[in-house]
């Protein structure tokens, strides 16, 4: 029904072998055939979860869930009338168990471990990752082993991972380091790697597509995103070209990337014209779940761009913190700073004149507002203290003062 197949080589793979590259080095992806496939699945808004759509998900076994998925999507109107656009969308993947878009992968990642019988899961993480490997380890019964880059990650999701019992190790370096040695590790301790080179983890986070069309019941002009390890946006790619292979669409929207511009290589690539990145060693941003600087499925995210016509661009640390701003202001949907990065972004090609009023255009925001609750306080500053006197309050609240 699927194999695993090297989007360079084009190599196949058994689905059953413990793999995550190619030979040849490239990237592995999961391939259905869906010309066998029987789909039936009632498209009509309802009953939205990852597991709704299991028939084009690549696990035999009953799923290892916490209720992820079905997460809303905002018209966002105010919003969309300050950037002077007509039908712009939300998807608050916050609004998953764990706070972030990384439950749809993990519950499949996790389940998928459990299907080739190992006991214990690892990730890097910038925060997300491993908070929702360790929610979903726990429920599963397994071990979890995270690496974090010390000192880089939002307390919040250290606290996450902590609390579901990860074994939780701080490296004195950046993300892509740690994600170098946690594959090493899982390869000589035999532990399941649940990064995004996990071709199995992304199937899950495929589904952000398949919601959207189920919700919409039409297909977006342009779907914008933050972009970090690159997994997410080449997902949902691969989402909406299931749907168009399986003749329920005929087209796919723009797929845009957004980036921090301290740690932006594929932006620049495409800025450049480039297939390939050139890697950032020291990437910084505000945005800690997008710091980093060398992206594993930079391919596939390029391939992504490229195929959908789409486009990546950077925004700089202020941009982030205005959307965040903007968007729990005008509309009540708090998220941590990566999430903002596709709001700047959308202003950004808004205000450059490349997108037209009357598109109708999804930002996905990837995490809740709670998991970086520091960085909140760092731009809003503290609650003023008053006396407990009623002309002390009404002198607070003054406009005047």
């Amino acid at each position: 029904m699927y194999a695993l197949k090297c989007i360079e080589c084009g190599r196949e793979y058994n689905p059953e072998e413990v793999i995550y590259l190619c030979e040849c080095g490239g990237l592995l992806e999961v391939r259905f055939n869906l010309d066998q496939l029987e789909f039936s699945i009632p498209l009509d808004g309802s009953n939205l979860s990852v597991w709704k759509y299991k028939d084009l998900l690549p696990i035999a076994i009953d799923p290892v869930t916490i209720g992820e998925g079905g997460t809303p999507l905002y018209h966002c109107k105010k919003l969309g009338r300050m950037m002077g656009i007509k039908n712009l969308f939300v998807k608050h993947e916050g609004m998953n168990p764990s706070g972030s878009f990384k439950d749809r992968g993990m519950t499949v990642g996790v389940t998928k471990a459990i299907e080739l019988n190992r006991t214990t899961v690892a990730c890097a993480s910038t925060g997300n990752t491993s908070a929702s490997m360790a929610m979903y380890a726990a429920k599963a019964g397994l071990m979890a082993v995270v690496l974090l880059p010390y000192g880089k990650v939002a307390l919040g999701k250290v606290a996450q991972a902590m609390v579901h019992g990860a074994k939780v190790l701080g490296i004195k370096d950046n993300f892509d380091k740690a994600l170098m040695l946690v594959r090493e590790v899982s390869d000589k301790l035999g532990f399941y790697l649940l990064n995004s080179v996990n071709p199995f983890r992304l199937e899950g986070q495929k589904t952000i597509a398949y919601e959207i069309y189920d919700v919409l019941q039409s297909v977006p002009s342009r779907v914008i995103l933050p972009v970090g390890n690159a997994g997410n946006i080449s997902a949902i790619y691969k989402g909406f070209r299931e749907f168009e292979e399986l003749g329920i669409i005929s087209n796919v929207p723009h797929m845009i990337g957004v980036q921090a511009e301290k740690a932006s290589p594929i932006a620049n690539a495409v800025k450049r014209g480039d297939m390939e990145i050139i890697p950032e060693k020291n990437p910084e941003t505000i945005a800690t779940a997008i710091r980093i600087g060398d992206p594993v499925n930079a391919v596939k995210a390029l391939r992504a761009i490229r195929e959908s016509d789409g486009t990546a661009i950077s925004v700089s640390d202020q941009d982030i913190v205005k959307a965040q701003l903007d968007l729990a202001r005008l509309e009540g949907i708090g998220v941590e700073p990566a999430s903002a990065a596709s709001i700047a972004g959308l202003k950004k090609l808004a205000e450059d004149g490349i997108i037209e009023k009357d598109e109708v255009i999804v930002c996905i925001v990837t995490g809740h507002l709670l998991k970086d609750p520091e960085e909140v306080i760092d731009i809003c500053g503290k609650p003023h203290i008053v006396e407990p006197d009623i002309n002390a309050i009404r002198r607070a609240i003054s406009t005047d003062k």
